[in-house]
């Protein structure tokens, strides 16, 4: 569980729990909500697509807070799925065989996101590989069907609708999909590492893009939720 602390510096609690991120990913939706699939990619000895094999792992439940780079906080939240260490060293590290000194990860999802955090960082204990939220199959405004959940990384790290996990010996594959000075190579809350510009910079002009963001992101979801609803039984 979370431990009962203040706020890291800068963020503000908030209640509800909105679907949010860069604004160009309001309308990218993944393309197969349904398929738990991993592939492992990057500098290693055999790339290879990891699916039935995360039944397999240990199955984690965790409470732990998401902090927002525009300065919310959303605090306990209840995720549960599989500690990305023991994915590592149950499936990538025996099969996939990362190269020496490849410790940069670069984390892509169904939606054309990606991110990018140093393996060390990853190798924490409560970061998960997670499916469920709340008890029940992860929706898709949070990442369906596989989230990253790193809790000491700003949510721009938390990379939704996980598709691909590359291991690099550089950044040469890697590219952020916004603006270079949005995005620190480890993004810690408790450091401040907003970005490449100074934190007070950055915690003054971020909670402007809030409210306009959190419409774009809202009105996406009610439009694909729509689209995307089953038709009525005909014999109901």
């Amino acid at each position: 569980m979370s431990e009962v602390r203040g706020l890291p510096p800068g963020q503000i609690e908030i209640q509800d729990f909105p679907r949010f991120g860069w604004g160009t990913f309001a309308f990218r939706f993944p393309t197969n909500p349904a398929l738990l699939e991993i592939a492992v990619e990057g500098d290693v000895v055999e790339s290879l697509v990891v699916r039935e094999e995360m039944a397999s792992l240990q199955r984690v439940d965790q409470v732990s807070d998401l902090h927002c780079v525009t300065t919310w906080t959303k605090r306990s939240i209840r995720w549960s799925g599989f500690r990305f260490r023991d994915f590592y060293e149950t499936i990538v590290e025996p099969r996939a065989k990362p190269r020496p000194e490849a410790s940069l990860v670069v984390l892509r999802g169904q939606d054309g996101y990606a991110g990018r955090l140093p393996l060390e960082d990853l190798l924490a204990q409560d970061v998960l590989l997670a499916d469920r939220l709340d008890g029940r199959p992860l929706p898709i405004a949070h990442g369906a069907p596989l989230r990253l959940v790193a809790p000491a990384h700003y949510g721009y790290k938390n990379i939704k609708h996980l598709r691909c996990i590359e291991f690099w010996r550089d950044a040469r594959a890697y590219r952020f999909v916004g603006p270079s000075f949005m995005d620190h190579p480890r993004a810690r809350v408790d450091l401040e590492e907003r970005g490449n510009l100074p934190a007070w910079l950055l915690r003054r002009l971020y909670p402007t893009l809030i409210p306009p963001i959190r419409w774009l992101f809202r009105v996406a979801l009610e439009r694909h939720l729509r689209r995307t609803a089953a038709p009525p039984d005909s014999e109901s």
